[in-house]
């Protein structure tokens, strides 16, 4: 990127800007295993950018669920909501990050599968709501971060091109579908994809274990 491209920044939010994988698997373990259903492994790496909507797909069509689509949104709404609400703390180094980089002069904005219901409230009890331009669901544009058409629409609606963009991601599928759509991309380490470390950093343009470790030169 060239200095006058470097100011936009797009920011994933369960596992990268807070700690919320663990109160996100919890509810969607506990909403397939309501049913006793079957599931890989890797089943919240898969449901992680699929937001509620696609999540709530996915475990009807592929893992047999009997529910309908809006009775499984419920539910995950449900379950997750306290946690978000009350619980959910920044991960490290996010409140310095987000604030030096708003003093800088960069927009700041999110883009994340999580519903507005949880990630609003959330947000605000945290204290950044206010330091970004854009806050948005999967849910604003119909679609999930598996879908590299989310990006240029981000793009599109920041009035910038996507290669514009750098994107701040936990998720490897996330990372890729980004790369892939041409964002500049940074890998943030999260417990919850430890298993795919080697994965997301070879994803990634730049990645981080921490954003206390981020010297952006983008």
């Amino acid at each position: 990127m060239t200095n006058s491209e470097k100011h936009v920044l797009l920011f994933d939010f369960d596992g990268t800007l807070v700690n919320s994988m663990p109160c996100f698997s919890e509810t969607m373990y506990r909403v397939i295993n309501e049913e006793k259903l079957k599931y890989p492994e890797n089943i919240i790496e898969i449901l992680t950018p699929l937001g509620y909507r696609g999540s709530a797909k996915y475990i009807i069509e592929a893992l047999g669920s009997r529910e309908t689509e809006d009775a499984l949104v419920t539910k995950m709404h449900e379950y997750a909501y306290d946690g978000y609400a009350n619980d959910i703390i920044l991960k490290d180094g996010v409140w310095d990050f987000l604030h030096g980089r708003k003093a800088d002069g960069y927009s700041l904005n999110v883009l994340t599968a999580s519903p507005h219901k949880v990630l609003d409230v959330c947000l605000k009890r945290n204290g950044i709501w206010e330091l970004f331009d854009n806050v948005w669901s999967c849910e604003d544009f119909g679609t999930t971060k598996s879908d590299p058409n989310i990006y240029l629409s981000a793009a599109e609606r920041l009035g910038v091109s996507v290669g514009q963009i750098a994107f701040f991601d936990d998720n490897l599928h996330a990372v890729k579908t980004a790369r892939d759509a041409g964002a500049f991309t940074v890998g943030v380490y999260d417990d919850s994809g430890k298993a795919f470390t080697d994965e997301l950093k070879a994803a990634s343009h730049l990645y981080v274990e921490s954003f206390a470790d981020v010297r952006l030169t983008i």
